[in-house]
Parts: C-alpha cells; structure tokens; sequence
C-alpha cells in the first residue's frame, strides 16, 4: 500500500514561488507515474502535472512554462516547483500514484492518492 504526503503549500503573493513535495512511503517510485492535480474551491479536481516512470514529463498548458515536475529517486519523494503564481492557482493541491497504464491527465487512472495541500495566491 503506497501512501503519499504533501507538504509546501502556503500563502505566496502573487508572481511568487513555492515548492510542493510528495513524500512516497510502502513503495517506490522507479516504475510509478507520478501526478499532481488541484482543485480549486467549488471547482473539479484538475490535472496540473505528471512525471512517467522513465521520467517523461507532461503538464497542464495553463501551467506550462511556470511549474515543474521533478523526483528524487533516493528520497522517493516528487515535487512541484511552481514560479510566477497567479491567484487562479489557489487550490488544494493533490498528489497522486499510478501504477497501471492509464492517461496522465486522467485522475480515475491513479490509484493512490495524498491527502493535499492548501495554496494560496493573493493579489
């Protein structure tokens, strides 16, 4: 059973930076995708990005460009950077473990999932 912890949200102004973290424990990551997803208030849980077992990456086009998707193998653990926020950022940030084939932006495909964290982007 594979459990995931986020940690890094906060509250940033906007054009800030924050890292999110997802520490994986019960299993490793080598041969797992890898998701974040958020969900703003009253709003679907939608996908932001995600990193492939041979370390593909592939991410929402609202986020292209600012965020990005890393892992560390050593601490099994996956990050998200994300530069230049916006408040239309501000959510509940998910990340998620899939481990059968399935669509990176698909959140029914991932198995596992954390149990989020909040990010905030004031104006």
């Amino acid at each position: 059973q594979v459990q995931l912890v986020e940690s890094g949200g906060g509250l940033v102004q906007a054009g800030g930076s924050l890292r999110l973290s997802c520490a994986a424990s019960g299993g490793t990551l080598s041969s797992t995708a890898m998701g974040w997803f958020r969900q703003g208030p009253g709003k679907k849980r939608l996908f932001v990005a995600a990193i492939r077992g041979g370390g593909s990456t592939y991410y929402a086009a609202s986020v292209k460009g600012r965020f990005t998707i890393s892992r560390d193998m050593a601490k099994n653990t996956v990050y998200l950077q994300m530069n230049s926020l916006k408040p239309e950022d501000t959510a509940v940030y998910y990340c998620a473990a899939r481990v059968q084939r399935g669509s990176d932006d698909d959140d029914s495909a991932y198995d596992y999932w954390g149990q989020g964290t909040q990010v905030t982007v004031s104006s």
